[in-house]
C-alpha cells in the first residue's frame, strides 16, 4: 500500500513537500486548534501570558521577603479585624476568598444554561456572579482603605519590611483589576444574554452570528483564571 492510500484511508491530509512541509509539522493549529473557535484559542493564549505576569509577580514577591533582613509583618496581625472588641485574624480574607470561590460555582452554571439557550437563567447567574465580583472588589477596597490609614505605604508600613506595602498594592491592585474588569464585561454580556442578541442573530460587540452562545464560555474561561490566581495569591500572601 503507498503512501497516497495509506492517508486516503486514514482520512489524513497528505504531507505536502519542500518547505510546505516543514511548516505543516510545525503548523501545530491544524491539531490542537482544529476544533476550537478563535476567540476561545485567543482566550487561552491572553491567559498563557497572563500566568507569566502573575507568576512573575509572586516570584518578586517571595524573592524580597526571603532577602529581607527585616522581619516581615505577621499577617494574622495586620489583616485582623477588630468585631465586638475581640481582633479576629484574616477575617476579611476568608470572606472574600469564600466569595470569590462562590462565584466561580454561578459562573459555571451559567455556561451551562448558556449552552442550553435557557436565557433567563443565564442571564441571571451571569448578573448573581459579577454581584460577587463587585462584593470582592468593595471588601478589597474596605481593606485597601484600612491599611493606608494605618500607615501603609507602597515605600513603607509600621510593622517592619518596607517592601510589605509595594508588593501587597501591586499585586492585590493588579488581580482588583483584572475582577474589575471580568464585572463589566459580566455585565455586559448578561444584558445580550437578557435582551436576546444571541438568539436573534442582531449584530452588534461580541454578536457576530446567531446564538453564539459561546461568549460565555470564553468569558467563563477568564473568570475562572481570575478566581484560581487568588488562591495562589491567597496562599503566598496572606497564610505564609
Amino acid at each position: 500500500m503507498t503512501e497516497t492510500t495509506q492517508t486516503q484511508t486514514s482520512g489524513l491530509l497528505p504531507r505536502p513537500g519542500g518547505l510546505r512541509g516543514v511548516a505543516a509539522d510545525w503548523a501545530s493549529d491544524q491539531r490542537t486548534f482544529k476544533s476550537v473557535s478563535w476567540g476561545k484559542a485567543m482566550m487561552w493564549i491572553f491567559l498563557l501570558s497572563d500566568t507569566f505576569v502573575f507568576g512573575c509577580f509572586l516570584i518578586a514577591y517571595m524573592t524580597a521577603r526571603m532577602s529581607t533582613v527585616v522581619p516581615w509583618p505577621n499577617p494574622s496581625e495586620v489583616f485582623a479585624l477588630t468585631i465586638a472588641g475581640h481582633e479576629i485574624p484574616l477575617i476579611l480574607i476568608a470572606i472574600m476568598t469564600f466569595v470569590l470561590i462562590s462565584s466561580s460555582g454561578t459562573m459555571a452554571m451559567a455556561v451551562n444554561f448558556g449552552y442550553r439557550r435557557d436565557r433567563r437563567k443565564t442571564a441571571a447567574l451571569l448578573l448573581v456572579t459579577a454581584l460577587f465580583g463587585a462584593t470582592f472588589v468593595g471588601m478589597q477596597a474596605f481593606e485597601w482603605t484600612k491599611l493606608i490609614t494605618e500607615g501603609v505605604r507602597p515605600w513603607g508600613n509600621p510593622w517592619g519590611a518596607a517592601q510589605f506595602g509595594s508588593s501587597f498594592f501591586m499585586i492585590t491592585g493588579f488581580h482588583g483589576t483584572h475582577v474589575t474588569f471580568g464585572v463589566i464585561f459580566l455585565l455586559i454580556i448578561a444584558r445580550k444574554v437578557l435582551r436576546g442578541d444571541f438568539d436573534v442573530e442582531r449584530r452588534g460587540f461580541f454578536t457576530s452570528r446567531k446564538g453564539n452562545y459561546e461568549i460565555v464560555e470564553i468569558l467563563g474561561l477568564y473568570w475562572h483564571f481570575v478566581d484560581l490566581v487568588w488562591v495562589f495569591i491567597f496562599a503566598f500572601f496572606y497564610l505564609w
